[in-house]
């Protein structure tokens, strides 16, 4: 049985439609990543899951639990991280962090020692003189000193640096290798390439594509830069070539990946000195679909008023 199941997720408010038959599925062990732009449903999502919203329709289960009806059961194993998180102003970070873990009934000083030492935190200072990033810290090192199943990660990279956040990575892939599950909603499309088993694309409250990152790169183009003894004609003709661009190094473009091999075989005939091909990243696939989703809307097919 899935860690979290969510089927046919409905959320309204009056008539707005947040959320439109929202599909997900996190098993054990999993790292799953939750993306789209602000504003696409993410954090809505996250709320129903947490129990803060009540769906307007569908399922929403964890740990084989409802999330609206047993929700103080499920809090208890799972930990929370929002995207902009406000703490006790005079309390030191220190003492929420203890605060924190101590609700959840666990007490792994030295876990909690040696993450204050990774983000480089300050813990006896006042939580209103910290910074947003520092703020940020303080919630990450209470949830990953934390016993919890399910770690559910809404932006919670959002004013950290970049070494910071090498930092919440090993975090990420230490939990994982424990057997625990990770749901990672972000928009940073480089961080969930990293760490995630598998994403969901969510655009305007839709689940617009699911799957591991080696199944959704079948639907993205890799890179290729080639320079060849003649110059290579009929490019343009191929099927599946795209973005064509003549560059100092040689010839720049993009190949959908099923007519990769017709494309080689192509240019391969002018004789090839150098070639260079980059495999497609996520956020290739991420700019894709939008690209795609808008010109539907602009031509006036599935456009919304």
């Amino acid at each position: 049985m899935s860690l979290l199941e969510v089927k046919n997720l409905k959320k309204r408010f009056g008539t707005f439609t947040a959320l439109e038959n929202v599909n997900l599925e996190v098993n054990h062990g999993e790292v799953f990543g939750f993306i789209g732009p602000n504003g696409a449903g993410k954090s809505t999502t996250i709320r129903v899951l947490l129990g803060i919203l009540k769906a307007t329709e569908g399922q929403v289960r964890l740990f084989g639990k409802d999330a609206w009806n047993d929700a103080v059961d499920i809090h208890k194993r799972i930990a929370y991280v929002p995207g902009d998180v406000n703490l006790w102003p005079n309390l030191t970070g220190g003492e929420v962090i203890d605060l924190f873990v101590k609700l959840r009934g666990t007490n792994h000083k030295s876990r909690r020692d040696e993450l204050i030492k990774k983000f480089d935190l300050d813990p006896s200072k006042k939580c209103r003189t910290y910074s947003k990033g520092n703020r940020q810290k303080v919630a990450l090192i209470a949830a990953f000193s934390s016993e919890a199943d399910l770690y559910i990660l809404d932006e919670p990279t959002s004013g950290l640096d970049p070494l910071m956040e090498q930092i919440f990575q090993e975090c990420v892939k230490d939990v994982k290798e424990q057997g625990k599950s990770v749901l990672l909603s972000s928009h940073i499309l480089s961080e969930v390439e990293k760490l995630c088993d598998k994403v969901a694309i969510i655009r305007d409250g839709r689940i617009i594509e699911t799957g591991t990152l080696t199944e959704l790169r079948h639907l993205t183009r890799t890179n290729v830069l080639v320079e060849t003894k003649q110059p290579i004609t009929d490019l343009s003709q191929l099927n599946g070539v795209h973005e064509i661009d003549k560059t100092d190094q040689g010839l720049a473009f993009q190949i959908d990946t099923e007519e990769m091999d017709n494309v080689m075989r192509h240019i391969s005939a002018f004789g090839i000195v150098k070639l260079q091909s980059s495999p497609p990243t996520l956020e290739d696939l991420f700019m894709r679909h939008y690209e795609k989703a808008d010109n539907i809307t602009e031509s006036g097919v599935g456009g919304t008023n």
